[in-house]
């Protein structure tokens, strides 16, 4: 039996599980099992799955699993969570904690009360604006006029990467908009060469940004981390937002901040749902 703790970050929920004893054979075994364990009607129902795993280069190791079983560089909400793991489990007595990804080491600073974390600040480094970096299929630096038709509409794309890719687009009206339609079609579009998490924003004034999200592997989800870093690098480049300063970004499941100079910082919660066992 496999101990887990199913977590969330402003509704972005994934399952958790302690590799840092485990060999390499057993944590490989175990995520091969993330669709089957993400699965809301036969398995433990997540967005995805995060191993919690010894590091030679930070304090821990994140590996993260889409819903579909995909592997995936960074999860915003997702680091959050695993810092609180690691400190609320006494694998650590540290308030700052660095943690590696396949996006690079990342520095979370953990607020507590009552010897539990319950918000986190990430620095979630430089956004990355080189198209063959992000990835995506164009001449211009940023990328700020990517021009893709879907069906009946035209979508403007602004390009960034956390670590991850991510396409960005100004919209009216987001509440009704009609992501289920749109989302799929974009996220595997030619441009992207690794498909892309796509963001649906609506400006509200210069400091607060509603943003809906369709991830890349997963669909839509209430929240996306680094997706809400890209959302406040896209705003800027474009002259929407205020810059070096702290932006509110409202999701589905809540609401982040997000701050962009040299690095991007983001604060958001981080919450333990409940606990259980799953057989291997």
């Amino acid at each position: 039996m496999i101990n887990f703790t199913k977590m969330e970050g402003l509704g972005n929920d994934y399952v958790y599980i302690d590799c840092t004893n485990m060999q390499e054979d057993e944590i490989i075994k175990i995520s091969k099992l993330a669709k089957k364990i993400s699965d809301r009607h036969f398995g433990i129902g997540s967005d995805g799955l995060i191993l919690i795993c010894k590091s030679d280069i930070a304090d821990f190791k994140m590996k993260m699993f889409n819903s579909d079983g995909t592997e995936a560089e960074m999860c915003g909400n997702g680091i959050r969570c695993v810092a609180k793991f690691v400190y609320d489990n006494a694998l650590t007595k540290n308030k700052t904690i660095n943690i590696e990804t396949l996006a690079g080491i990342k520095k979370i600073e953990l607020n507590i009360e009552n010897n539990k974390a319950i918000l986190a600040t990430v620095n979630m480094g430089k956004p990355i604006l080189e198209p063959k970096e992000i990835p995506v299929i164009s001449e211009e630096k940023p990328v700020k006029n990517l021009k893709i038709k879907v069906e009946d509409k035209e979508f403007t794309f602004t390009c960034v990467s956390m670590g991850n890719p991510h396409a960005i687009t100004v919209i009216d009206n987001i509440d009704n908009f009609n992501i289920e339609k749109y989302g799929p079609i974009l996220e595997k579009d030619e441009h992207f060469t690794k498909k892309a998490n796509i963001e649906f924003i609506e400006i509200i004034d210069k400091t607060h940004i509603k943003m809906r999200v369709w991830e890349r592997g997963a669909g839509e989800t209430l929240a996306c981390g680094t997706g809400a870093c890209a959302v406040c690098v896209s705003a800027t480049l474009n002259n929407l937002v205020e810059k070096n300063k702290e932006i509110e970004i409202q999701l589905l499941g809540g609401t982040l901040k997000i701050r962009w100079d040299e690095f991007v910082y983001m604060t958001g919660p981080a919450k333990t749902v409940f606990t259980g066992k799953f057989s291997v």
